[in-house]
């Protein structure tokens, strides 16, 4: 069965509620220009307090030394690296990183994916999940869906998390992908407004997982 991944947390109660859900995945999102950018609403501690084995920080062109000060503070278990990271700045987080902290590397699918496949072989060893979203200037939070049989183009040597617009409305048309998401990452199609989660659409979509 396809995991699942929640993105955009803000609110504390609607953690919770999620966790008893048995949601796979909790994302956190420390991008400043975000409108669901967490630390506005909820401080380090309120964040390392939660009881989850899979909390993930959304990290967007982040300085490396300040993501390693927020894993740490936040009590973080994987990072999401959702901007235009290099590889070499991921090789060098790897190394300084503590090694039990996975780390996801998201490619944005828009008009340009010419040198991705090498990318994505260059990092295969360095990175746990590949994550695919629909390009855009805000970096991810648009509702909208790539075309997913672009998936079937290309080789994809690790477990990846498929992301950018998912709903109800849309999960058939999974089958038309080859090799299936390891999870699916849903954000914006599940809200009441940014950040506040529509808790009634989510469980009935886990429900259909």
């Amino acid at each position: 069965m396809m995991k699942l991944k929640v993105c955009g947390l803000t609110k504390v109660d609607q953690i919770h509620e999620l966790i008893s859900m048995d949601t796979d995945f909790l994302g956190f999102i420390f991008y400043e220009k975000s409108p669901r950018y967490v630390l506005k609403y909820l401080a380090f501690e309120d964040i390392s307090r939660i009881n989850h084995q899979r909390k993930v920080g959304v990290f967007v062109n982040e300085k490396l030394d300040k993501i390693i000060e927020i894993v740490e503070k936040a009590d973080l278990d994987f990072i999401q690296l959702h901007g235009d990271e290099t590889e070499n700045f991921i090789s060098e987080l790897r190394q300084k990183l503590n090694l039990e902290i996975g780390i996801v590397k998201a490619f944005r699918i828009g008009d340009e994916t010419k040198d991705m496949v090498s990318k994505i072989n260059f990092l295969k060893d360095k990175i746990n999940y590949l994550l695919f979203d629909t390009d855009s200037k805000a970096f991810g939070g648009t509702g909208k869906q790539f075309d997913w049989t672009f998936l079937n183009t290309i080789e994809i040597p690790l477990p990846y998390f498929l992301s950018g617009g998912i709903s109800e409305e849309n999960i058939d048309q999974i089958k038309i992908i080859n090799q299936k998401p390891f999870a699916l990452d849903i954000n914006s199609k599940f809200e009441i407004e940014a950040g506040i989660k529509d808790l009634h659409k989510i469980r009935k979509f886990h429900e259909k997982l």
